[in-house]
């Protein structure tokens, strides 16, 4: 049964509101020719009367009729939602003290649209005579996924100066999904340097175009993209290239730790920076969207860390190459190294092959000079070398942790050294 207190009121005001997008290319019928000329000649007039068949190659071009949507469509998360909210008088009466009200209910948050800010007065009208109108138009770039409700309230009088003040509200839902699909997967190098893989994937429902994927680093990391081929101040669109749907880029990126920074300290740093991704839609739609801060396991490089700080990438069979290494303490006593090396197949490690590097403070480094000779042609690992600390008898061993390619023509070695110079 009807609530006898709650009596329908007819408003002498009505709200309006509508979603703002880009129109549609008209996509032309494309017919198929039979054989017979009586059957050609039908088919050719049927497509020329199409309002939707371009002027020029209609089998071939999107039409020339830009067709509005038919739906209120799909909205991504990074895209801007833009909306004309229209209140109009369709009474014969002045209406006084008109107020309109937009609020963006969310999940987790009400965002009020009008008035805004710095817009106190454009949401207010003291009088609004019969057939006139409030126009309002609401941007907001959206950054939550899921239902979002645009609350429209609109309150008058329904004389001026009246007292009795009537109201009315109306309910805009719409779905938020999400554009794109981003994958990451790192890598620590023994210099201290993080490689980042990005793979975005393009979950939309049409082909994209990707203006910009770069990364923000965080303070300890300075960022070189290393994407091939790509110049600077060249981006994605530069080249032209579209991404359809379902498919994915991989982008590649090296982080190097910036100098105010130890190596001690870098094995606790775990955030890396933030994806910064900027797309258009074949009507040029912009969208933009960051994530949130990466973050990478932290690497264990264990309590005694080797480097090489100079190897050669070729070296001559048969003939000795110098090397230098680094001894590094990145536990948090004090350590007593003995350094051996031990001559596996197909390599001899010349000099003194035993020798003591004394004491290293925690964060301490220690740098010695060894040579080794190669007897195996090919790729080359120098192996055998261990550091064992004196004074709890531990003994750390490192393998493959540098390789060397061995080659047997000495005309061929010294080509690809000059060249590499």
């Amino acid at each position: 049964m009807a609530d006898p207190q709650r009596e329908r009121v007819e408003h002498c005001l009505a709200l309006k509101v509508m979603r703002l997008t880009r129109p549609t290319l008209g996509i032309p019928t494309v017919v198929q020719s039979g054989d017979r000329e009586a059957d050609k000649g039908l088919l050719a007039r049927a497509g020329q009367v199409d309002v939707n068949t371009a002027n020029r190659q209609p089998d071939l071009l999107p039409g020339q009729l830009l067709v509005l949507p038919q739906s209120f469509g799909n909205i991504y998360l990074g895209e801007t939602f833009s909306s004309y909210v229209c209140v109009h008088n369709d009474s014969t009466e002045v209406c006084g003290t008109v107020t309109v009200r937009a609020d963006l209910q969310t999940a987790s948050q009400r965002i009020n649209l009008v008035p805004g800010p710095t817009e106190i007065t454009s949401g207010h009208r003291e009088t609004l005579a019969p057939g006139s109108t409030i126009d309002q138009v609401l941007h907001h770039e959206v950054k939550e996924l899921g239902t979002h409700i645009l609350v429209c309230e609109v309150s008058y009088t329904s004389t001026v100066g009246g007292t009795d003040r009537l109201s009315f509200r109306k309910f805009f839902k719409f779905q938020v999904m999400k554009p794109l699909d981003v994958k990451t997967k790192f890598y620590n190098a023994e210099s201290d340097e993080v490689f980042l893989e990005a793979q975005v994937q393009n979950i939309t429902q049409t082909t994209i175009t990707l203006d910009k994927v770069s990364l923000e680093p965080s303070h300890t990391f300075t960022v070189t993209s290393l994407a091939p081929g790509e110049e600077v101040g060249e981006g994605v669109v530069g080249r032209g290239q579209c991404l359809q749907v379902g498919d994915s880029w991989q982008y590649l990126f090296c982080l190097k730790p910036r100098p105010d920074h130890s190596s001690k300290t870098l094995k606790q740093v775990t955030a890396i920076g933030k994806l910064d991704m900027v797309w258009r839609t074949q009507l040029c739609d912009r969208g933009r969207l960051q994530t949130s801060q990466l973050q990478r396991l932290a690497p264990s490089t264990g309590e005694v860390r080797l480097t090489f700080l100079t190897s050669p990438t070729f070296a001559l069979l048969d003939t000795p190459v110098s090397l230098v290494l680094r001894l590094e303490n990145h536990c948090e006593r004090t350590v007593e190294l003995e350094l051996s090396l031990a001559s596996p197949p197909g390599l001899t490690w010349g000099g003194v092959t035993h020798r003591g590097l004394g004491l290293l403070e925690p964060g301490g480094s220690t740098e010695v000079g060894v040579v080794a000779v190669a007897h195996q042609a090919g790729l080359l690992a120098f192996q055998g070398i261990q550091a064992t600390d004196s004074l709890l008898k531990r003994t750390y061993t490192f393998n493959d942790q540098c390789q060397v390619f061995v080659v047997t023509d000495p005309g061929l070695y010294h080509s690809v050294t000059e060249a590499a110079a």
